[in-house]
């Protein structure tokens, strides 16, 4: 399968981003004020990202963007992974249509993930329906051509794909952050664990070409970026698809040589294809963060072979070993689900082992939730709900004992720190990250947002440090 950037599709959609601007200005000039948009995020850092493309969109089309959902046009980019996500969208929409008897030129969009599930546009055609724009995870480029209809039609409109070849990332977008970006490198997924949707409504594994990504984060760069993140489902699996094929490893060797980028982060591997070329790559680089998300979701071999992980507790716990042998000062962190169907007491004393042996400098945490199309949906549990949950807070007091003891043990080093944001609790602090992604907060001013400083670790509060710059 080859993959390309559509030149031709990029400026078909700028011409559609042209349109919606001469209409945003007729109706705002009707109105006698600026249209205002507002994009809801639910889930991933993708998705996160692909908001980002959206908000790009919409402000150039002339939009003011503002936090409100109470606004001319309101999306919401949804997520599919867990069924109470689906309950969440469907109950904001709810408040939405309050929104709009009072507004009624409002424009209500959903997009994402849970827009590629047939039961879903079923519901909103007869429950919702005056939500006015429907498309999926395969056509978020053709946003600007949606929107257009949408602002000239009064008719639901529903614009999903199954699959898609083309990859076109050349459209406007509006950065969270001036001095980090996230970087789709891959769409898709081909592992199809019993438990996961993402194969289902992402698709199949596609990769970019490596030198549009190259060309995307010099721009970034040149634009104030001082650190980037690589977005895949699986980013091992990267390249593998092209038509001149490349490894994770190799495109990491090629992104380090961009001059003025200072961090490199990736997001998320898959334990089954972490090669030793990767462990390699990020043991010599000098840009590459010595982090490793690394989701294990259970200890149990049998568990993870209900799962199709593909890999057993022994090959899991030989992998941490061989990483922290070869980069002994690598934050390694994971995902763990409680009470997969079929797990007993001793496979949580399994999963918990291995959290011990691991030793994770922290864990996202998840009581298992059913998701229906996938295969565990139709899978009986053996345990109670109770018997969960309290399985499920042995696991997090683990997680809890071991990560305190390894965040704190920097306690009185000195360490850089890429400043973020303003304290949200006290203006006169920064809050920023040490590369292996622990937080720290310290006494400084907004004009140093973006840099990176050198900030020793005074006092460690369980997840964070307070420290002073030196």
């Amino acid at each position: 399968m080859s993959n390309y950037n559509d030149v031709s599709e990029t400026e078909k959609q700028e011409q559609y981003i042209e349109k919606c601007r001469a209409e945003v200005e007729r109706i705002s000039g009707e109105l006698g004020r600026k249209l205002t948009c507002h994009v809801t995020t639910f889930g991933c850092q993708m998705n996160a990202r692909d908001s980002e493309k959206l908000e790009g969109i919409l402000e150039k089309a002339g939009y003011v963007i503002v936090d409100d959902e109470n606004s001319d046009f309101t999306i919401f980019n949804t997520c599919t992974v867990r069924d109470n996500a689906n309950q969440k969208v469907y109950g904001r929409l709810g408040l939405l249509s309050n929104y709009k008897k009072k507004n009624p030129g409002m424009k209500i969009a959903l997009c994402g993930c849970m827009m590629q599930e047939e039961v879903v546009i079923e519901k909103i055609k007869k429950s919702y329906r005056y939500v006015d724009l429907m498309f999926g995870t395969h056509n978020i480029y053709k946003f600007p051509e949606l929107l257009y209809n949408c602002l000239t039609s009064d008719s639901m409109i529903i614009d999903i794909w199954k699959e898609s070849e083309k990859i076109v990332e050349e459209l406007p977008v509006r950065r969270k952050y001036s001095f980090k970006s996230g970087i789709n490198i891959m769409f898709g997924c081909n592992n199809f664990c019993s438990y996961c949707i993402v194969p289902y409504v992402r698709g199949r594994e596609r990769s970019r070409e490596p030198q549009d990504i190259i060309k995307e984060i010099k721009n970034l760069v040149n634009d104030g970026v001082v650190e980037v993140m690589l977005l895949g489902q699986n980013v091992n699996s990267y390249g593998k698809n092209l038509e001149n094929p490349i490894s994770f490893a190799e495109l990491l060797t090629e992104i380090e040589k961009i001059e003025g980028l200072k961090r490199i982060r990736f997001m998320t591997p898959h334990p089954k294809d972490l090669s030793d070329d990767l462990i390699r790559v990020v043991k010599n680089s000098t840009k590459i963060c010595h982090h490793i998300h690394l989701p294990m979701q259970s200890g149990s071999s049998e568990i993870l072979y209900r799962m199709n992980r593909r890999y057993t507790k022994e090959q899991y716990l030989a992998l941490v070993e061989k990483i922290r042998r070869e980069i002994p000062d690598v934050s390694l962190t994971t995902d763990i689900i409680v009470g997969f169907p079929g797990e007993t007491d001793k496979d949580v004393d399994d999963t918990i082992d291995v959290i011990k042996k691991a030793d994770f400098d922290n864990a996202f945490t998840f009581i298992y939730s059913k998701r229906t199309g996938t295969p565990a949906a139709g899978w009986e549990q053996v345990l109670t709900e109770e018997e969960i949950k309290a399985n499920f807070d042995r696991v997090l007091k683990t997680v809890q004992e071991t990560s305190r003891k390894n965040v704190s043990k920097y306690e009185g080093s000195i360490m850089e720190v890429l400043v973020e944001e303003e304290n949200e609790n006290d203006p006169s602090m920064m809050t920023g990250r040490l590369a292996n992604n622990t937080v720290v907060h310290f006494p400084a001013g907004k004009d140093l947002i973006g840099k990176l400083v050198n900030v020793s670790l005074d006092k460690c509060y369980g997840f964070y440090y307070i420290g002073h710059i030196v």
